[in-house]
């Protein structure tokens, strides 16, 4: 059964969190104080994926051969999970870290992807990677392994509060990922971090295309009182005028 919380993430949110980076993101959970908010160690199969959902959570535990005969067989925890995962869900699988075993195939992930989850986020390995990176459904992995389940891991539980990639994830926390990786956003701040990375991003944005005509940094980067009162002039003067770079925004 699922017992994740109804989610804060409404649609509105998620395409505020969409347009926004992951690294602009991170410098604004790290203005809120928050310093471990980094799934660490995981990247996309496939290169220029971005997902925003909220956190379904299962979790390995070490291979242990009883403990594989007891849970690691029939219709176990992991399959549990990708059966009932919703849809705009993002699956956050803890494993440890351990590369050396798969935490999921194609056939997994043509499941995910047929229920709507957002993304597959595991600090484990991705075996059949070539398949999984053609299913559709970004996937955020330590890496490719041929290996099955069982050489490491035994699935044990789900929708539970995990570690990944060195994070605590718990259930309904909002996740963000794209090439720089994958941040987690306490669902409670996520709409007062994303209006604040959009801002953010007209500022570098504006700040980008004045170095690009030749202006030095110094004092532009970050603005000092002069540059910031030019930029405040600017933007009142186009208020419906997007001023930061379309491809600096999109990247």
């Amino acid at each position: 059964m699922n017992t994740t919380p109804a989610s804060s993430l409404t649609p509105a949110l998620r395409a505020k969190l969409a347009s926004a980076p992951v690294a602009g993101l991170s410098a604004q959970l790290r203005r809120q104080g928050l310093e471990g908010v980094f799934i660490d160690g995981v990247r996309p199969l496939v290169a220029g994926q971005k997902f925003v959902g909220t956190a379904r959570t299962l979790r390995f535990v070490p291979f242990r051969e009883d403990l594989f005969t007891s849970h690691g067989g029939g219709y176990n925890a992991q399959k549990r999970a990708f059966d009932s995962v919703e849809e705009g869900e993002v699956l956050v699988i803890e494993a440890r870290g351990e590369k050396g075993s798969a935490t999921l195939g194609d056939i997994l992930a043509i499941r995910a992807h047929a229920r709507g989850a957002a993304a597959v986020v595991t600090d484990g390995g991705v075996r059949d990677a070539e398949t999984v990176a053609t299913v559709g459904i970004p996937v955020f992995t330590a890496g490719p392994h041929p290996a099955v389940l069982g050489r490491k891991h035994v699935p044990w539980d789900a929708d539970l509060t995990i570690a990944c990639g060195g994070a605590t994830v718990q259930p309904g926390d909002i996740l963000v990922g794209d090439a720089d990786g994958v941040v987690v956003i306490p669902p409670g701040i996520a709409a007062e971090i994303a209006d604040a990375a959009i801002a953010q991003e007209e500022e570098d944005g504006w700040i980008a295309r004045k170095v690009a005509e030749g202006h030095p940094v110094d004092g532009l980067f970050p603005m000092n009182a002069e540059w910031r009162s030019r930029y405040e002039a600017e933007r009142s003067a186009r208020p419906d005028t997007a001023l930061s770079d379309p491809a600096r925004a999109t990247s």
